[in-house]
């Protein structure tokens, strides 16, 4: 039978840096982190090595300034390196994007000193990075958050406790909200708080459906203590800057969604042309393809929605609607892609033998993280419609 595997994704690049850059992360995702990827997801084991290998090369501060070790990327290729290491192990591609994410208030809002004190040890010095913003009682209600920081003289002291935090408990650093006036969205204030600060500590990590390599735990602030050089922008502006931080975080988990897509595609594309039933392929039946056309035109349709949300951030322009947007339909179609690729391969889908089933498993918590998919909606009718109850 001829050899019909898939080959890599034929990626639109805008320049021939940014093609040798994306061969790199293939290289790297293929030789260091796929040989041992279901393994270590089914042991629960977090590849630090492999960040360490990232930022060695690169590749955890793509889309920062290089001037602090950054790689001065646009997010349109930062976003397919991202997809290219998602395809290989979620827990990769997803911890680079929350390390991105858990970077952006400092790289953004902080001060000259700050971010030539702070960021290339962040960027390029093999740290690893945790956001720190959802609660135990506040989720999608972020402006509700009770973690308070106080000051005290030249300090503030942080007391609380952060829910779903990825990273929780091995990140060398967080970036904490908390609040520090009013009630509601105006009190609330960013702060970089080190992994290994007095009072801080974490709960075990939660026992997940899926992701299991990657720690997700409660972390809790027992009076840490932080000095005013360490706050982010101004006292208040820190749901601002959550926010902002939020819209281009969603373009990552857009990025890592449409990775694990296909990567559920390939190995349905693989497995039907192998397979056959009835003397024949089973990827000649024409139920079976027409499935098949689905997952790969919907693949396509969230790939270029993620790109056209960079390239509007890239240019300055607004993209908030758009990267609602594309988070809601690449996490969408990651999960009725690695469904479907599921029931492509029958009972083999459902054993843990072959990849399909860890992919469905990964992809519900896509339609979740970074605001729930329903979140979504709200954000882009607002857009379309104006506030709720005006």
């Amino acid at each position: 039978m001829p050899d019909r595997a898939p080959q890599p994704v034929d990626r639109q690049l805008p320049t021939d840096e940014a093609r040798d850059l994306i061969s790199l992360v293939r290289d790297i995702a293929q030789r260091e982190i796929a040989p041992k990827a279901a393994e270590e997801e089914d042991a629960g084991r977090f590849p630090r090595e492999v960040f360490t290998l990232l930022s060695e090369s690169g590749l955890l501060g793509l889309p920062y300034d290089s001037e602090y070790g950054g790689g001065d990327q646009p997010y349109e290729v930062y976003l397919q390196a991202l997809e290219e290491l998602a395809a290989v192990r979620l827990t990769v591609g997803l911890g680079v994007s929350v390390h991105t994410l858990a970077s952006y208030a400092l790289a953004t809002y902080g001060t000259k000193q700050q971010q030539v004190e702070h960021l290339p040890a962040m960027l390029g010095g093999g740290l690893l990075g945790a956001y720190c913003l959802s609660e135990p009682a506040s989720g999608s209600d972020a402006a509700s958050l009770r973690t308070k920081a106080v000051r005290d003289g030249d300090d503030w002291e942080i007391t609380g406790t952060k829910a779903w935090i990825t990273h929780g408990g091995i990140a060398d650093f967080y970036t904490v909200m908390a609040r520090t006036g009013e009630e509601g969205p105006r009190g609330i204030t960013a702060f970089l708080v080190p992994g290994d600060a007095e009072g801080l500590s974490a709960a075990a990590p939660e026992k997940k459906m899926g992701m299991k390599g990657s720690p997700t735990a409660q972390v809790h602030f027992d009076g840490v203590r932080v000095p005013d050089e360490r706050r982010i922008g101004d006292e208040g502006q820190g749901f601002a800057i959550a926010l902002s931080a939020l819209d281009s975080g969603r373009l990552g988990i857009a990025a890592c969604a449409i990775g694990v897509a296909q990567a559920a595609l390939d190995e349905a594309v693989t497995y039907a042309t192998e397979r056959r039933q009835f003397g024949k392929p089973i990827a000649d039946f024409q139920g079976l393809r027409f499935m098949l056309a689905d997952m790969a035109t919907q693949i396509e349709a969230g790939r270029a929605l993620y790109l056209a949300a960079a390239r509007l951030r890239d240019a300055g322009r607004p993209f908030a609607k758009q990267a609602a947007m594309a988070k809601l339909h690449c996490t969408d179609t990651a999960m009725k892609v690695t469904t479907d690729a599921v029931q492509i391969l029958g009972g083999y889908g459902y054993t843990a033998d072959f990849p399909a089933e860890r992919y469905m498993r990964e992809a519900k918590v896509l339609q979740i993280v970074e605001g729930t998919n329903q979140i979504q909606r709200m954000v882009i009718a607002r857009h379309l419609a104006g506030p709720e109850g005006r």
